[in-house]
């Protein structure tokens, strides 16, 4: 407990001090301003101010407009004339279960996968920050990485974009890998996960390696990676309640968290965390070398955390609302200065704050409902603002009246949340949303005019 108490002081004391030499490192990285959610990759600039557009990454349902997955663009900035609208849709052609996207370190490009085609979408969201286009596809994401299937994270490494994914193509269950590309959309290598089988070097702390995969992030200053596991094609794309009554396909779900050397990419530890650990997200603090990931399934808050002696362990810290009602907790998110956490439930449709000051002591402060279901949440950098989408999966949002799918911003002013805009993603024709990236004119030199559209020269 003497070390525990050591701990706690110095992540508590550090945390906001550190979070100021991290903003000034940033800036001085790239001064052309400046980036996004407080979840993205520590090697991408930050947006500090307000953003101006948010992409919305969005499966596409049979029956609705086009039906096709598309890039959904609204713009979120007060001072344009077009604030709360859609200003452009770009479908891709087909549904390919779109899901999750990642932007690439230098902001220009957007990977966007679809975990039932195996497709890599990359959109140009520099040229005109308004309105993506299409640069390139890639269609042999399955071939290039030996058998992964289900590309889901995209994740910011210097010059490259790793991509975990959810499946394989043997057994379409939930054994599978990383995949490494260039910024361009180049294959570079694959990285499978450790099994009970194949350890790849790691050391089994538990007694499972079930070499699933889900999220990844890293923490540079600590030469760490971070995955989690969740589950396979055969369950992702079965029916959600035929899913539920079949015992065998329950037992097909992640319940391991690994630790991975960063630069050799090469698995150090595999951790046992029951319940299939979903997104991961990793405190910015110079001195707060810990993650936080959640439980689906449990409807636990695990951290992963690193002790004096350069050890890493996984350790369950709290219980999301009622454990035992399966809340579904999805997305999180933390906050800039490591001290809150924002946790989405799906099946309550509720998001629920954290103080996590004392990360080993999460305690919940706030719950909102934002609807009959909710998936992911992007937050601004400043923490003033709140995105919310809906969609899960295809097969598993909820059906009649409770299908609802939206975007919705809201406001947070410390105390809590005030909705400002929601549109209605059926009643526009657009489909499912899913995953949200910022966007704004500051990061590439440019200015919009007017009309709310960008000017075509830089500004110096």
């Amino acid at each position: 407990m003497k070390k525990m108490s050591k701990l706690h002081a110095r992540w508590i004391q550090g945390s906001l001090a550190s979070l100021c030499v991290l903003l000034a490192s940033v800036v001085g990285f790239q001064s052309a301003a400046i980036a996004d959610e407080t979840c993205m990759s520590p090697y991408m600039a930050k947006i500090v101010g307000q953003e101006d557009y948010v992409y919305i990454w969005t499966l596409g349902k049979e029956g609705v407009g086009d039906g096709q997955d598309k890039l959904v663009t609204v713009s979120v900035n007060p001072e344009s004339p077009h604030y709360g609208k859609v200003v452009n849709v770009l479908s891709v052609g087909g549904r390919n279960e779109a899901h999750h996207s990642g932007l690439t370190d230098d902001r220009r490009y957007l990977f966007a996968g679809g975990l039932d085609t195996n497709k890599i979408f990359i959109f140009d969201v520099h040229s005109n920050p308004s309105k993506p286009s299409l640069h390139k596809v890639i269609t042999d994401f399955v071939e290039k990485t030996g058998g992964m299937v289900g590309p889901h994270t995209m994740y910011a490494l210097p010059g490259r974009i790793m991509v975990s994914a959810l499946s394989n193509n043997k057994d379409h269950g939930g054994r599978t890998g990383l995949a490494e590309f260039t910024n361009e959309g180049e294959f570079v290598a694959a990285h499978w996960m450790p099994t009970d089988e194949d350890m790849r070097g790691a050391v089994k702390v538990g007694n499972i390696a079930d070499g699933y995969g889900y999220d990844v992030r890293v923490l540079p200053r600590r030469n760490v990676m971070v995955t989690s596991s969740f589950t396979g094609w055969s369950n992702y794309m079965m029916d959600f309640g035929k899913m539920l009554g079949d015992a065998e396909a329950m037992k097909r779900f992640g319940n391991t968290v690994v630790v991975w050397d960063l630069h050799t990419r090469k698995p150090k530890k595999v951790f046992e965390v029951p319940g299939s650990p979903l997104e991961i997200r990793c405190a910015w603090g110079s001195q707060n070398n810990y993650c936080f990931t959640t439980t689906a399934l449990t409807s636990q808050i695990w951290l992963i955390h690193e002790d004096d002696a350069g050890e890493w362990h996984a350790q369950s810290v709290g219980a999301i609302g009622d454990p035992s009602q399966v809340p579904l907790p999805v997305d999180i998110s933390i906050t800039a200065d490591d001290k809150g956490l924002w946790v989405q439930t799906f099946m309550d449709g509720k998001t629920r704050h954290f103080d996590i000051s004392d990360p080993f002591n999460p305690k919940q402060t706030y719950e909102h409902v934002i609807g009959s279901q909710v998936n992911m949440t992007s937050q601004s950098w400043d923490g003033k603002r709140m995105y919310f989408t809906s969609s899960l999966l295809g097969n598993w949002d909820k059906t009649g009246d409770q299908d609802e799918q939206f975007f919705k911003l809201f406001e947070w002013n410390g105390k809590e949340l005030v909705q400002k805009f929601a549109i209605d993603f059926y009643a526009e024709n657009l489909g499912r949303p899913h995953q949200m990236r910022f966007g704004a004119y500051s990061l590439y030199g440019q200015k919009p005019n007017s009309k709310g559209t960008m000017l075509s020269q830089r500004v110096e």
